[in-house]
């Protein structure tokens, strides 16, 4: 490769997960400018299952950031670009592709060529003679494309020449390349000109404003536009750089139809409305006015919504329930507090539930299993990889305690508590939420007494804690106030008949009213 390409190195966005295909990005941790080192974490984003760090592979200084925080970009896409040889002089241009389109950086050329396996080097670094547009997220130009449109006969483009056009650069007979253009060339080119680009980045126009510029806005915004007989011509932009938002496009809607209502009508001009909070596209959108608010399903949402109907309609779900006295193990709870054993832990009923799970699969571990649909196959794991269902501000996310059955009661409450406070900061990675086999949901910290829940896909049973009250209760011949629980046990009922799912669910009980039996069976 030559210095050329190398001197360029772009970062695309990897598959962080098994089989994922995009992921939003949440935050950008550097600038076009800042000097970067090999495995320095440069944006946190978020896929279907996660939020992830992402690491650059390499030293240098900040190109250009592709994309913008809240836009949601598919793997194998380059997100961010590095000068590896910072103040070093200009790559001389070498021979250049013969359209627009092919082998421009982030096309379609060049995803397929990722998809079909290329090789990592070749992923990871500008292709020889390739030189970075120079188009930063904060450009307009990258508000609305990533690169410029497709020229129409005939048409100028900023930096190429069209055949039988006289001028320095035409590279149609001599095969040398042209400069890429700069971010005022595809700002140009965005906005309707064909000429020399201007020195700065024009702004979208408002309504009348002379020359005729096209109005910048994202495709799906001009849909709505379109859809609403809005004319863009005539909405004032309050988006980055010029560009139109949707909101913008509601409230123009807005202001035509109370125009259009009033009567009668004293002035030219509609009535100012307020406008609200830009938000980057793909954010919730209320239009003025509105009772409702519309909220994009993606990210952990998307995945959890996919996985539930996934399963409630594959899976044949039967549930169980049994209230059960857990006075006893509430005191446990409070005397392995104070056990300087287990100091640095944290000591709840849900650990004691983990445990009592663990010791119902032991003793009946043809439930630890899973079904195979392709092959026909039911598989049967000698393992535990034990799920929590967490709910975190970015939806229900369930990682695994990897090996759970393996653990002493002091190792289970250290891998619970790791697994609690990583999920409430959103760094719990994909890793982390494959390979389940069981789950526990613990509803009864919302002071529910039970539910019916829905299988993680993959997996054989999961497992209802409800809310530990105090309620009349026999013991020992005599109703005494005692601290009840529900559990509900959902089950596979391809995999787990009747029988089966009923003695797991007894023998959890049976544990939680005697914990005794943690040794006696454990």
């Amino acid at each position: 490769m030559t210095e050329t390409g190398q001197r360029f190195r772009e970062f695309k966005m990897p598959d962080v997960g098994e089989g994922l295909t995009e992921a939003e990005i949440l935050k950008w941790y550097v600038q076009p400018g800042d000097t970067v080192t090999d495995g320095q974490v440069v944006c946190e984003v978020e896929t279907a299952k996660a939020a992830v760090e992402l690491p650059i592979p390499f030293d240098g200084q900040v190109h250009e950031l592709r994309f913008a925080e809240g836009t949601t970009v598919d793997v194998g896409t380059v997100i961010i670009s590095v000068d590896t040889a910072p103040g070093g002089a200009a790559p001389a241009p070498a021979s250049a592709p013969s359209s627009t389109e092919e082998g421009a950086p982030g096309s379609a050329a060049e995803s397929d060529a990722t998809a079909a396996g290329a090789p990592a080097a070749e992923q990871n670094t500008e292709p020889e003679g390739r030189q970075p547009v120079l188009v930063g997220y904060g450009v307009s130009a990258s508000s609305t494309k990533r690169r410029p449109r497709k020229p129409q006969p005939g048409q100028a483009v900023p930096g190429r020449s069209v055949p039988g056009q006289a001028g320095a650069g035409a590279g149609g007979n001599n095969g040398t390349a042209s400069p890429r253009p700069t971010a005022a060339a595809i700002q140009a080119e965005l906005n309707g000109h064909t000429g020399a680009p201007a020195a700065a980045p024009p702004m979208a126009p408002s309504g009348g404003e002379p020359g005729g510029a096209r109005p910048l806005a994202k495709p799906p915004v001009r849909k709505l536009a379109k859809d609403l007989g809005i004319d863009l011509a005539a909405v004032t932009p309050t988006g980055r750089d010029g560009v139109i938002t949707r909101e913008d496009v509601h409230a123009a809607a807005a202001s035509a139809m109370a125009v259009t209502e009033a009567a009668p009508v004293t002035s030219s001009a509609p009535a100012p409305v307020a406008q609200p909070a830009v938000a980057a596209e793909g954010a919730e959108t209320v239009a003025p006015g509105a009772r409702e608010t519309r909220v994009p399903i993606k990210g952990v949402r998307k995945a959890t919504a996919q996985a539930m109907v996934t399963s409630a309609f594959t899976a044949p779900h039967v549930t169980e329930f049994i209230t059960v006295d857990v006075t006893r193990t509430m005191k446990l709870v409070q005397k392995l507090k104070q056990d300087p054993d287990m100091a640095g832990v944290r000591i709840n009923p849900l650990l004691l539930v983990a445990k009592a799970l663990l010791i119902a699969i032991r003793r009946n571990p043809e439930i630890s299993a899973a079904w195979d649909e392709a092959n026909q196959e039911i598989v049967r794991k000698d393992y535990v990889n034990l799920g929590i269902a967490a709910a975190t501000p970015r939806g229900l996310i369930v990682p695994n305690i990897k090996d759970a059955h393996a653990m002493t009661l002091a190792e289970l409450a250290e891998s619970l508590g790791d697994l609690v406070s990583t999920a409430r900061e959103g760094k719990t990675s994909p890793a982390a939420m494959q390979g389940g086999t069981v789950t526990i949901t613990n509803v009864g910290v919302f002071g529910v007494d039970t539910g019916t829940p829905i299988l993680n896909p993959g997996e054989s049973a999961i497992l209802a804690f409800g809310a530990v009250k105090l309620q009349p209760w026999v013991h020992k011949g005599k109703v005494k106030p005692r601290q009840v629980t529900t559990l509900a046990l959902s089950f596979d009922h391809r995999l787990v008949d009747g029988e089966l799912g009923s003695k797991v669910l007894s023998d959890i009980a049976a544990v939680l009213e005697d914990p005794k039996r943690l040794v006696t069976w454990g």
